[in-house]
């Protein structure tokens, strides 16, 4: 199947597509690793079944260096030995602010607390945009019928000026 269609063939689509992209830059120049940034988007993709974006944060952490068994655990990250504290706190919250609907609290305190404990307020600022930012990210790709499987590592490094 086809992706439905281009935004960046319309004009509004293009404007608003560099807004975007200059807000998923700014959380980039955070102090947020680049490695605690992916693994974010990788889990808020796989939950949303977002196969461009899988492929994408997939393609984009093995060509950063990620070891193959941190990529493949993402998805059971709960279960693995392999992600520190803080990148399993991050991972918690991209769960949770993913599955609103699953919860009816949303993130939970005991998550948040985690957060707190690892993050500084920039870097929190940062994770709540991220989580905000793939989540819409995933649903233009669905939406759209963008198919995993033909991302360059690096395509979005420098989108944004």
């Amino acid at each position: 199947m086809e992706p439905r269609f281009n935004l960046n063939d319309s004009e509004l689509g293009a404007k608003i597509g560099k807004r975007f992209a200059n807000t998923s830059l700014a959380i980039m120049q955070s102090t947020l690793t680049k490695s605690t940034i992916n693994l974010v988007e990788l889990r808020a993709s796989q939950i949303n079944g977002c196969g461009f974006c899988t492929d994408a944060h997939a393609k984009d952490l093995a060509a950063a260096g990620e070891p193959a068994v941190r990529i493949n655990l993402v998805a059971a990250w709960r279960e693995s030995t392999v992600f520190t504290p803080a990148e399993q706190a991050a991972l918690a919250l991209a769960e949770q602010g993913t599955r609103l609907a699953d919860g009816h609290q949303g993130v939970s305190d005991e998550t948040w607390a985690q957060v707190r404990k690892h993050y500084d307020d920039d870097q929190i600022a940062a994770l709540v945009y991220l989580v905000a930012m793939i989540n819409a990210a995933n649903r233009i790709g669905v939406i759209l019928h963008m198919k995993g499987g033909a991302y360059q590592p690096g395509t979005f490094d420098s989108t944004a000026d």
